[in-house]
């Protein structure tokens, strides 16, 4: 889940706004495996280059704002290639990406809202490394599985919008979660476009000002919270379907590279740990369980894709892996009360040591995850 965006014409006119208030110094140029530090701040996005050759690319990001932040590598039409969510105050990473020539901007986001504050990255073209086939396989497969994923979501979700519009409120809440599966696993894919994810999966307090709330989170509140389906409510599924179909088709069009599906499953990680774990993700009809359990297969099967590089490069540290998701997965498999399907204890039931044990385990992954990028482009 992640905040809106805003259109790309809003986009622009913000930009030079804050290129107005933050001033502009002149960047240098980053050769070939130079680091661009990039230095966040709430209103300001500094980096040290303004051009780079093609090929892999790592910014060396510090926040030193007072607010969570979000750093992207993107198009001009805001299309991700790239990106960090959750970059805390005080905090750094470091995130390595692959791009081709082109114009791309930088964007940190503080608060994780908005357009943000952005300076313009040029890739230049020039000799790119050759890759590893079996990375353009396993981004081949990535591409297929994400495909597959949604093509599988959408009678989901036909499903759960009928009983909306049927009324039968007992149908719909049997048909919520399971309608999500499909999209939690695949989720920085459908993130990358940039303004499909606020219309289906953002939650009331991630609203921007002005923004009709829509999509799942707001029919979730109808049928557990206000205990109502009304005529607005029938349209909203009509709609959830509709914003669904756009994401089906445009999946096949996702910037995948084999570093964009390993801070991918990264970000699926981050999502637990930011969501799921706390409760806030399906906070009226507590399935965050089955959400977490979609996030951590949708990170094992990019991981798994990759394993044949990172195991060459890096034995270590896909030992650790194999270890780290094994272990959550055993976990969640506790809380698991229908074994053949993707029903699990309500999470409200889930008590606070329990919900210590499971954050420990999801970190423990997160960290050797957070390696893997690196690992696969050695």
């Amino acid at each position: 889940m992640r905040a809106v965006r805003l259109s790309v014409v809003t986009a622009a006119a913000t930009a030079a706004a804050l290129t107005a208030v933050t001033g502009c110094t002149e960047k240098s140029d980053a050769k070939n495996g130079d680091a661009i530090q990039v230095t966040a701040a709430d209103s300001k996005c500094d980096t040290s280059a303004k051009t780079v050759p093609a090929g892999q690319v790592t910014l060396k990001i510090e926040n030193k704002g007072s607010k969570a932040t979000e750093v992207e590598i993107v198009f001009p039409d805001d299309r991700i290639v790239s990106e960090k969510e959750n970059i805390g105050p005080g905090t750094k990473y470091t995130l390595t990406a692959e791009v081709k020539a082109g114009s791309y901007e930088i964007a940190c986001r503080p608060g994780m809202k908005g357009h943000g504050v952005r300076q313009k990255l040029t890739v230049t073209g020039g000799k790119v490394a050759k890759r590893d086939p079996r990375l353009d396989k396993a981004v081949a497969a990535y591409r297929a599985y994400a495909q597959e994923q949604a093509d599988a979501t959408l009678p989901k979700a036909e499903a759960f919008a009928k009983s909306v519009k049927d009324g039968d409120m007992e149908a719909a809440k049997k048909a919520f979660a399971d309608s999500r599966l499909g999209w939690e696993r695949t989720e920085p894919v459908a993130e990358s476009f940039g303004d499909i994810d606020p219309k289906v999966d953002v939650r009331e307090d991630g609203l921007e000002d002005g923004q009709k709330w829509t999509g799942w989170h707001r029919l979730e509140k109808a049928l557990w919270h206000d205990k109502k389906i009304g005529a607005e409510e029938k349209t909203l599924a009509d709609q959830l379907v509709t914003d669904l179909k756009d994401w089906q088709k445009r999946v096949g069009k996702a910037e995948i590279t084999p570093t964009s599906m390993a801070n991918g499953a990264k970000e699926l990680l981050d999502e637990v740990a930011t969501g799921k774990v706390t409760g806030e993700e399906d906070r009226y009809s507590h399935t965050d369980l089955t959400d977490f359990k979609g996030n951590v297969e949708g990170a094992q099967k990019a991981y798994e894709l990759l394993k044949p590089v990172a195991q060459e490069n890096d034995a270590a540290l896909t030992t650790e892996l194999d270890k780290q998701f094994t272990a959550l997965d055993t976990l969640l498999d506790k809380y698991r009360t229908d074994k053949s399907s993707y029903v699990f204890t309500s999470y409200d039931k889930v008590g606070k040591a329990d919900r210590k044990e499971l954050s420990d385990a999801v970190n423990a992954l997160a960290e050797p995850l957070s390696k893997l990028a690196a690992a696969v482009v050695k």
